[in-house]
């Protein structure tokens, strides 16, 4: 690769090189036609528009880490020798730590929006639906950078695949399943104290938790956060709130994925 490119230039052509390689595996297609088919299902079957996306929401939270976490760390184990042979070259770490990351968000992104997208576009709902869709596609888009970063601090981190493969399960599993778990905790051992600003600061520390509270109070069903609903709907309800779970979300992504460039910056390949 010659090295009179800019290292913004090498980053364009190793994503697109990512990019279509990515493509012909053909899994991003099965991973929009699942979202696709269970939208449709949702329109059709779950209810109206509105259940439609709190259907979908529980496993847009479920299942969008989980595939950012294992997909991310698992192809960057298996792009080991390519990392290898390109670095071999003139070529720039955060150039290709930039085409790596991109390669592999932009077709895991696309695929989910398209793929829950498109069944809304030819069933007719309420525009209030679709804001709840658009506002549905964000927070998703937002949890999968996230959760890739996480991915690429992890298999950046751990030489070992099995290992790597192993911490990014547990991470999962800790902000997905074992932090609902400490709410829960928390909730029960200080029920005589007032909770509602430990509640909102917990929703904050975890993505996945701050992505659910966001998108329930936009469907107007802060009853099913429990008691602390009102507290989260006159905090998150106002624009000075969504504005920092925004920033909040915002800083899950930048913040791990810094660190994963540092991490892979200085890695001895």
């Amino acid at each position: 690769m010659n090295a009179v490119f800019s290292a913004p230039a090498l980053a364009a052509k190793i994503l697109r090189y990512e990019l279509s390689d990515v493509l012909r595996g053909r899994w991003v297609v099965a991973y929009a036609c699942f979202f696709l088919l269970l939208s449709e299902g949702l329109l059709r079957f779950g209810g109206g528009g509105g259940q439609a996306v709190l259907s979908l929401l529980n496993v847009v939270l479920i299942l969008l880490p989980l595939v950012s976490l294992l997909f991310g760390a698992l192809y960057l184990y298996n792009a080991r020798d390519f990392t290898e042979m390109m670095l071999a070259q003139p070529v720039g770490r955060g150039a290709l730590f930039a085409g790596l990351y991109g390669g592999l968000f932009v077709p895991l992104a696309a695929g989910f929006a398209v793929g829950v997208s498109l069944p809304f576009v030819w069933h007719p709902v309420e525009a209030a639906t679709l804001a709840t869709l658009a506002r549905l596609v964000l927070t998703g888009v937002l949890l999968t950078a996230s959760f890739l970063a996480l991915a690429f601090v992890v298999a950046t981190r751990f030489e070992d695949r099995a290992r790597g493969l192993g911490v990014a399960l547990l991470v999962w599993l800790g902000l997905a399943v074992a932090y609902d778990g400490l709410v829960l905790f928390v909730v029960y051992t200080f029920a005589a104290y007032p909770l509602e600003g430990p509640m909102i600061a917990l929703a904050l520390f975890n993505p996945i938790s701050l992505a659910r509270v966001l998108l329930l109070l936009t469907l107007d069903v802060a009853a099913l956060l429990g008691y602390t609903g009102a507290a989260f709907e006159r905090f998150f309800g106002t624009a000075w709130g969504t504005g920092l779970s925004l920033a909040a979300l915002l800083a899950w992504w930048l913040l791990p994925l810094a660190l994963a460039r540092r991490l892979f910056v200085r890695k001895d390949f």
